[in-house]
């Protein structure tokens, strides 16, 4: 070890190491300097000795060697105290076969993790089973750490190093270090461990990591088989999420919303309160005493509270320390969080910031119907189309506006009750979202029609990186000819100019009747599922000719299906939405791939997920006419 690191080593283990081990003592200059220590008086001792017994919790017995003169500590559990007299039976942890006349009881000691309290006395009758002490007048505060240390709780360690790996369990920790007993029978343990290299802890609670952290190596000691480690960690920065130009706003709110969570290594429940919170994570304070955040640790269940009432579950992990003149700032970031509780998260921080933005609240049908009237989102000629199933639409805008199914969710800005602007998604593919049905008021001007869209793509950023949102990708349709999506949409993609991070596929649109113009199948023609070969020569032809993303936005599995996981989400809320896909050949050659989209009417009002999509791929002989793709279509209808 380098002169500096050795010296480093010595200051954490002379600062830190006041934990107990159940046998060797090593800090004899604690009781040695008792003269200089807090007195602890009777009756504060006699509640701390009751809440030991209160929580059966045991206190440390120092004992030396008349013939040795070494010292070891032994676990023992009080009875009730009432200032004089005190028994205590040894713990179940005590070495069998000890032969306590060999020894002499000096010192009865309990450890909270930040302070010791040792207390003076006189033992009577020591035996197997226990002993009666007689507390002295006053007992000392002694051996105050400047972080607490907290026992492990059914914690198991594995240490990584060089490839080889040895198992154990977590004695205690803090945030400044971890003190790990190795268990694991690897044949010379304490010839392998390099107290000079770095080694990789992995701290897991019923059986699910909770903590992985390179560390360096202050001190061990023992035997093979018994081999005792205390490892500080290297505090390296951590970087969960790829760095991002814009970030969403930070907030602090009043009253502050209050973290509860049980903490991994400890299973007790902590409640903190938030310094400020986005829609990424929140940051909060804690004293450099009392922390109990381990950076890099992770949450698997945390409770984000409101005003005392509404409770939104996350999954989390801490990222980052950082100590400045409130104390030590803790940052947070989610990891993981179901769409419904995202969007209440989301709705709380941007009616903050604006009382007029409503994210996925419960709307008012009849106000949501006349404001896609009179916005002029449903036109005359969409209207002539969708007039003669307005039922199903409305069955079907009363599931997805008020009953909060995540596979829909939508953006509103509204005055004094009024919709002024709209825009809604929906979860169209296993891992894509369609935007659609944009439409502002024009009384309102344009104001709300961008607040809506700016609101959607803050929700948009950080809840992509949520698992549970499936969201890949995000895609849009539009008219190329109308000026403002294609300047805010293909703008985007044509300035981007990298059709793998966003791309533009030109369709031809067509409404289709329910009569096909070819009645019979041409001869030498036949349409049926597509095989994994198709599928194949599909990506092939659009990667030449599109070189984009659609593909795989659909997300097509080598059967050509796509009606399972999404489709028993659809099924649940008492909808439907499959898609398949079929091969249009002539005598065996590959001419056209159709996608059968199908949902209930109304889900998009241009039902853009209830049609077919065509991709012709024969393009040069000429064989695949309109005839054939109508005949086609039909059979699939």
């Amino acid at each position: 070890m380098k002169p500096h690191d050795q010296k480093d080593a010595e200051r954490l283990e002379k600062k830190e190491n006041y934990g107990f081990p159940p046998w060797l003592f090593r800090h004899r200059e604690l009781v040695e300097a008792l003269e200089n220590a807090e007195p602890l008086g009777i009756p504060t001792l006699t509640n701390r000795i009751n809440h030991l017994h209160f929580t059966e919790s045991p206190l440390f017995v120092h004992l030396r060697n008349y013939r040795y003169c070494n010292s070891i500590l032994l676990k023992a559990h009080p009875d009730p105290f009432m200032g004089k007299a005190l028994f205590c039976r040894w713990s179940k942890e005590t070495p069998s076969g000890l032969n306590f006349s060999d020894y002499e009881l000096l010192h009865l000691i309990i450890e909270d993790g930040q302070s010791m309290v040792v207390i003076p006395g006189s033992p009577e009758n020591l035996t197997e089973k226990g002993f009666l002490f007689r507390v002295a007048s006053q007992a000392f505060s002694v051996g105050k750490r400047q972080a607490r240390r907290y026992a492990g709780n059914e914690v198991s360690v594995e240490l990584i190093q060089s490839g080889i790996v040895a198992t154990g369990r977590l004695l205690d920790f803090s945030h400044v270090g971890f003190r790990v007993s190795i268990t694991s029978e690897i044949s010379d343990s304490n010839k392998w461990f390099n107290i000079e290299a770095s080694v990789t802890i992995q701290l897991r609670y019923l059986n699910e990591v909770v903590l992985s952290a390179n560390c360096r190596c202050v001190r061990k000691e023992g035997v093979m088989g018994n081999l005792e480690v205390v490892l500080a960690p290297a505090q390296e920065k951590i970087s969960r999420y790829k760095k991002r130009q814009f970030r969403n706003h930070r907030q602090c709110l009043l009253p502050p919303p209050v973290l509860t969570f049980f903490h991994p290594l400890l299973n007790k429940q902590v409640r903190l309160a938030v310094s400020d919170i986005s829609t990424s994570g929140f940051s909060v304070y804690e004293t450099p005493q009392e922390s109990l955040l381990l950076q890099g640790m992770i949450i698997p269940e945390l409770t984000i509270e409101f005003f005392g009432a509404l409770q939104l579950r996350c999954s989390a992990q801490v990222l980052y320390r950082l100590e400045d003149q409130k104390g030590i700032r803790c940052g947070i970031t989610i990891l993981d969080m179901d769409v419904n509780s995202y969007s209440r998260l989301s709705h709380i921080l941007y009616n903050a910031l604006d009382p007029n933005s409503h994210i996925s609240q419960r709307l008012d049908l009849d106000a949501l119907w006349e404001f896609l009237f009179e916005s002029g989102f449903i036109y005359p000629l969409k209207y002539k189309i969708i007039q003669s199933h307005r039922n199903e639409f409305k069955r079907t805008y009363k599931k997805l506006y008020q009953q909060s199914p995540e596979i829909a969710k939508h953006i509103t800005y509204q005055r004094h009750g009024r919709i002024e602007g709209h825009i809604s998604m929906v979860r169209v593919y296993e891992k894509a979202w369609m935007i659609h049905h944009h439409a502002s008021r024009k009384s309102g001007g344009r104001m709300a029609g961008l607040k809506v869209l700016k609101d959607l793509m803050l929700y948009l950023n950080d809840m992509h990186r949520l698992p549970s949102a499936n969201m890949d990708y995000a895609l849009c349709y539009y008219s190329p000819e109308k000026k403002f999506p294609d300047k805010l949409f293909g703008g985007f993609a044509r300035e981007l100019r990298e059709p793998r991070g966003c791309s533009l596929d030109l369709f031809t649109y067509y409404p289709s009747t329910t009569q096909c113009e070819a009645i019979h199948c041409p001869s030498g023609w036949a349409l049926r599922e597509c095989s994994t070969r198709d599928i194949w020569e599909l990506s092939q032809f659009y990667s030449y000719r599109s070189g984009g993303l659609f593909l795989d936005v659909i997300g097509l599995s080598s059967a050509g299906s796509g009606e399972n996981k999404l489709g028993s989400v659809y099924k649940r809320h008492g909808l439907m939405r499959k898609w398949h896909a079929y091969s249009l050949d002539y005598e065996g050659r590959l001419c056209a791939v159709l996608i059968l989209d199908q949902s209930d009417l109304g889900i998009n009002l241009s039902e853009l997920i209830n049609s077919i999509k065509v991709f012709v791929i024969d393009t040069d002989t000429g064989i695949l006419t309109w005839n054939i793709i109508s005949f086609a279509v039909g059979e699939l209808r």
